[in-house]
């Protein structure tokens, strides 16, 4: 694997990608799109382990076990018990947010005098893998 052709990988990649998500799934709609290219996948053959997309599909298969993990974690709660709960299993501090917004928006946010902005919001999703609803 030393002379891997890194240009080639990521034009294959890109190609692939807009086919069938291979990342992170962080918004319902990349997972409805996700489980709609899986069930094509399967419907293709892939459920066969002999079968060429078979490594695609179980590679799929695992993106969609990992975003339905994290979102059947997360309790009914307001946007600010999502935060603290998702602080809490992230081992995170609110000054570990920093990067996302100022410690004193993120206590604010967790005491209740503030709610969300959707532009935290999106972040917050970002850094934790799940939706954005969750934190509005």
């Amino acid at each position: 694997m030393g002379n891997l052709n890194i240009d080639a990988v990521t034009s294959h990649y890109q190609a692939l990608a807009r086919l069938v998500p291979l990342k992170a799934i962080t918004r319902e709609s990349d997972y409805r799109k996700a489980v709609a290219a899986l069930d094509a996948l399967l419907d293709a053959g892939g459920a066969d382990e002999r079968h060429p997309l078979a490594g695609l599909v179980e590679a799929l298969g695992e993106v969609i076990e990992s975003y339905e993990a994290r979102s059947d974690k997360l309790p009914a709660s307001t946007p600010k018990e999502a935060l603290a709960f998702l602080m809490q299993q992230h081992g995170l501090k609110q000054g570990d947010l920093t990067g996302l917004a100022p410690q004193s928006t993120i206590s604010a946010v967790l005491s209740g005098k503030r709610a969300i902005s959707k532009q935290l919001a999106t972040k917050l999703a970002a850094r934790f893998g799940v939706s954005a609803a969750v934190f509005v």
